[in-house]
């Protein structure tokens, strides 16, 4: 059976427009896929500073990879296929997001850097990122959040990237429901893809 890992980022819970792209998604997985969630805002998750960053560089230092420190890294490092959801915030995504990506970013788990340079060392052959905006954003140079995932897609080494995104929720009420009602189709077919 093939692992999908969601990385849950709906801030706003059971309120959240980006979750329904994700229930969506998870509803339409082929058979063979079992699923592992984390959802962040559940996480003790803290960003890299001071004391946390010279107990992760002395771990590294001493080839310590199996610390509890890293069990985010090896989850994403092992799983088949990474489905993150997280809303459109100040262009990008929500910092809780940055941080779990900062925790899954390991030298020697999720990537190496050595001497034939710097590549994606993680299973996932597709990593989905779904999201919500307000305004619409698509191909535009502000929009920073489904960049960032593409690029952190290829850092990885998580093969096909895939971004499904429900744009301009927030501009005509009236015609939020049919946007949300595309966009968790497109989800649904994505997932269809794995």
């Amino acid at each position: 059976m093939k692992t999908l890992l969601y990385v849950d980022c709906c801030i706003r819970r059971e309120q959240s427009r980006t979750r329904l792209l994700a229930e969506a998604f998870l509803k339409n997985l082929p058979e063979g896929w079992r699923v592992e969630t984390v959802t962040l805002m559940d996480e003790p998750l803290l960003p890299l500073m001071e004391g946390g960053f010279l107990q992760r560089d002395e771990l590294l230092t001493r080839g310590d990879l199996h610390h509890r420190r890293f069990d985010y890294a090896w989850q994403f490092q092992k799983a088949d296929a990474i489905l993150i959801a997280a809303p459109f915030y100040d262009l990008s995504i929500p910092a809780l997001l940055k941080v779990y990506i900062e925790n899954v970013s390991v030298d020697g788990i999720t990537f190496l850097c050595d001497e034939k340079g710097l590549r994606g060392a993680c299973r996932a052959g597709s990593m989905t990122f779904l999201t919500s905006r307000g305004g619409f954003y698509d191909g535009s140079p502000e929009e920073m959040g489904s960049r960032y995932m593409e690029a952190m897609c290829t850092f990885f080494g998580t093969g096909v990237y895939r971004c499904v995104a429900a744009d301009g929720v927030d501009m005509d009420p009236a015609k939020t429901p049919a946007i949300l009602a595309d966009a968790c189709e497109r989800a649904a077919q994505a997932a269809q893809m794995l």
